[in-house]
């Protein structure tokens, strides 16, 4: 008997590994045809659906569309980078596996956050993989990505999967671009080069935010479309709108027991920052620092960093790109 599971096993072990051959072969036929620029930093991006990917993660891109498969109950957080993805990884996390442990308990403790909710682009079909066992996880299975809503999966768009969307205001998003980026790489020290990053990866930023902010217009039942300072204005109201779209209210017992307090302690800025597990070590396949992903959370913090000048022309072309889609940032105030 068990000389037959091994050989199952191996079999099946060659199947998926012809599969990723075939498919990588696919993917650089592919990438020869389409139009290519450079980042600013020599990384190539190349065009594909009216999206800017970055070579880093097209591959991945390809090998999810062709080969994930969503499930009803999934689970999906997307977002631009540093747009507040580590902290909804660890709300939903929590809200999501609240009643299987403690709070005292919770993984969010002892784990990262983007270990919790992996990307399907870097993580599971990271160079255009093709991981094995996804139909075994725990359900709902959590999953996140920095996709464009046009490049989803196909199994994903069109399934009956929650997506949560969650957007920062556009400086501040560039600023904590650039912080993140600069350790990184030297050719990141300049902001000009981290603004035509930020213009292209996985967006256009304008287009990016507007595909999925449409897409919770068309269908408010599947894709949730939060902002980061509204959490950091009532946190509360906006964990309850969140319980209730995933599909795990909380309770009134739960309100009145302050359970939802609870998990915004749990997940603060603050809390998450000294924890051990995010302090120490590196992000596998970034190579970026895990306190890399714990600067400040502030937000306005842009006015310390950006020129008044490019402050007004990227507020302007804001203005012009979201004209007309009912999307507005309001920035006479600090939130």
């Amino acid at each position: 008997m068990e000389e037959i599971k091994s050989s199952c096993s191996s079999s099946s072990s060659s199947v998926v590994k012809d599969e990723e051959e075939e498919m990588k072969k696919g993917s650089e036929e592919l990438i020869a045809t389409l139009p290519v620029e450079n980042r600013g930093d020599g990384l190539p991006l190349y065009l594909f659906k009216g999206c800017w990917c970055p070579s880093f993660a097209f591959r991945g891109l390809i090998a999810a569309d062709l080969h994930f498969q969503a499930q009803d109950s999934d689970i999906i957080l997307a977002s631009l980078t540093k747009s507040g993805t580590t902290w909804l990884k660890a709300l939903i996390f929590s809200i999501v596996n609240r009643k299987k442990c403690a709070l005292k308990d919770s993984p969010v403790l002892t784990t990262q956050p983007h270990d919790l909710m992996p990307f399907i682009e870097f993580d599971l079909y990271r160079h255009g993989n093709l991981p094995e066992n996804l139909h075994q996880l725990p359900q709902p299975r959590l999953f996140s990505t920095h996709s464009h809503y046009s490049l989803l999966a196909h199994s994903i768009r069109h399934s009956c999967c929650r997506i949560v969307y969650v957007c920062r205001k556009p400086l501040d998003n560039l600023v904590s671009t650039w912080h993140f980026l600069k350790p990184l790489d030297e050719n990141h020290q300049d902001m000009d080069v981290i603004v035509a990053y930020w213009k292209t990866d996985f967006g256009p930023f304008w287009d990016n935010v507007l595909g999925y902010w449409n897409a919770s217009l068309e269908n408010p039942d599947k894709v949730l479309f939060m902002k980061y300072e509204d959490l950091k204005v009532d946190i509360v109201f906006e964990l309850k709108r969140l319980a209730k779209f995933l599909g795990f209210p909380f309770s009134v017992e739960e309100e009145k027991e302050g359970l939802m307090e609870e998990v915004s302690k749990l997940c603060s800025f603050e809390k998450l920052k000294n924890v051990e597990v995010n302090q120490i070590g590196k992000r596998v396949g970034t190579g970026a620092p895990v306190n890399a992903f714990f600067r400040n959370g502030k937000v306005g913090d842009y006015v310390n960093h950006i020129t008044p000048a490019m402050v007004e022309n990227l507020k302007k072309l804001t203005e012009e790109k979201f004209a007309g889609s009912g999307l507005v940032y309001n920035y006479s105030s600090s939130n």
